[in-house]
C-alpha cells in the first residue's frame, strides 16, 4: 500500500509540474513546449483521477488533497483544449446559400523534405481541386514534383529550401502583389500574396512556417513568438479580408496561439468544430493541432478537413471557406487586454522587429 501511495504521490507531483510549466512566459523551449500536450495530460489526469477514487481512501486528508490536485489540473486542461470539440459553440458560422464565385479553398500541407511520396499530395490535390496549395518544408526535388500541377495550378510563389523550411504555393487565382519574406530569421522565409475572386472582392494572403522551440533548432520560442506578433499586428489594421495559414509550430491551444488571435481580430474556424489534429501522423497517442488556418470576419466555413496521410510526419489540412461578409453578423473572436498588448511589445522587442516589417499586398 505504501508503494502504491508513493506512486500516485509521484504521479500526481508530475502531472501538476507539467501543468503549471506553461504559466510560466519564458520563451525556453522546454517550457514552451509543455503548452503541446495538453490533450494528452487531460486523458492522463482522467486516468489518474479515477484510479485515485477507487483506491485511496476518501476518508484522509491527503488523499483527498491528491484527488483535489488532478481534478485541478484536469479542469485546467479542459478549459483549453474544450474550444476545440463540439461542445463548444463554432467561432465561426456554417455557409449557407453561396455561388461557387465566393467560395476559395486551400490545401495546406507541410511535407516533410526527406518524404519521397509526392504522389500522395499529388493525388489529394487532383481529387479535392483546391483553389490553393500551400506546402512547407519543400525543396527543390519537391518543386519539380509539384510543378506537375502547374496546368491546373498556373500561379505560383516558389522557394526551396534544403534546409526544412522551403515553401511553396500554387495558386488558380493570380497571385498580385507577392512577397517573400524573412521576417525574423534570415533562413526562415513567409510568403504574402493578394487574390481577387471571381466575385471582384480581394484577399490578402499570408503563409507562415516559423522555426520551433527545440533543443535541435531555437532554443527559445523567441523567433517564432516574434513572428506572429509582428504578423498579428500587421493584419488587424487591414481593412481587406485576410486569411493567414501555415505551420505556425504552436498549438492551436497555447497562450501564444491565444495571443496572435487576440492581437490580430482573426478568427479560427476549428473551434466548435474540432481539433484537426495534423501532428505527428505517424504516432496517433502524440497528435495535436499544428497546422492552422485563421482568418478575418468576412467568411464562414463550407468544410475543413484532415486529409489523409502523405508520407510527411504531418498530415495536410483542407479549408473551404466563402466570402460571405453579410451572413458574418456576431462572429466573435478573442479580444486582447493590457497584459497581452505588454506581452506583444516584450516579444517583438526582444527581436528588435515590427509590424511594418511585414507586407501588406494590395496597399
Amino acid at each position: 500500500m505504501k508503494h502504491m501511495t508513493l506512486t500516485f504521490y509521484l504521479a500526481t507531483a508530475l502531472i501538476a509540474l507539467l501543468t503549471l510549466l506553461p504559466l510560466s512566459r519564458h520563451p525556453h523551449w522546454l517550457i514552451r513546449s509543455m503548452d503541446f500536450p495538453r490533450l494528452q495530460l487531460t486523458v492522463l489526469s482522467g486516468v489518474l483521477l479515477i484510479i485515485q477514487v477507487i483506491y485511496l481512501d476518501l476518508t484522509q486528508p491527503t488523499a483527498r488533497g491528491l484527488v483535489s490536485v488532478i481534478l485541478i489540473c484536469l479542469l485546467w486542461h479542459l478549459w483549453w483544449i474544450l474550444p476545440y470539440t463540439f461542445l463548444w459553440p463554432k467561432e465561426v458560422k456554417t455557409a449557407a446559400k453561396i455561388s461557387k464565385e465566393q467560395q476559395i479553398s486551400i490545401i495546406t500541407a507541410n511535407v516533410l523534405t526527406p518524404n519521397r511520396d509526392a504522389h500522395k499530395l499529388i493525388e489529394l490535390v487532383r481529387k479535392y481541386q483546391p483553389d490553393i496549395l500551400v506546402t512547407l518544408e519543400s525543396d527543390l526535388w519537391w518543386q519539380e514534383q509539384l510543378d506537375v500541377l502547374q496546368p491546373q495550378m498556373p500561379h505560383s510563389i516558389k522557394c526551396p529550401l534544403d534546409n526544412l523550411y522551403g515553401m511553396h504555393v500554387y495558386s488558380k487565382f493570380a497571385l498580385d502583389d507577392k512577397t517573400i519574406s524573412y521576417l525574423v530569421e534570415d533562413d526562415v522565409p513567409s510568403m504574402h500574396a493578394q487574390i481577387t475572386l471571381a466575385t471582384g472582392d480581394k484577399i490578402r494572403l499570408h503563409f507562415l512556417h516559423p522555426a520551433p522551440p527545440s533543443p535541435t533548432e531555437n532554443t527559445e520560442s523567441a523567433e517564432r513568438d516574434a513572428e506572429l506578433v509582428m504578423v498579428a499586428r500587421s493584419v488587424v489594421e487591414s481593412e481587406q479580408p485576410v486569411i493567414v495559414t501555415g505551420d505556425l509550430n504552436d498549438v492551436a491551444w497555447s497562450a501564444t496561439t491565444r495571443l496572435f488571435r487576440k492581437l490580430s481580430g482573426l478568427l479560427d474556424p476549428r473551434v466548435g468544430r474540432g481539433m484537426f489534429n495534423t501532428f505527428h501522423a505517424g504516432y496517433w497517442f502524440l497528435r495535436w493541432p499544428l497546422d492552422h488556418l485563421f482568418h478575418s470576419e468576412h467568411f464562414t466555413v463550407c468544410h475543413i478537413e484532415r486529409l489523409p496521410s502523405i508520407g510527411s510526419d504531418h498530415f495536410a489540412l483542407y479549408t473551404e471557406l466563402a466570402y460571405t461578409p453579410s451572413q458574418t453578423q456576431n462572429e466573435q473572436g478573442l479580444d486582447a487586454n493590457a497584459g497581452d498588448k505588454q506581452w506583444a511589445d516584450d516579444v517583438v522587442g526582444a527581436k528588435q522587429v515590427s509590424k511594418d516589417d511585414v507586407p501588406k499586398p494590395g496597399l
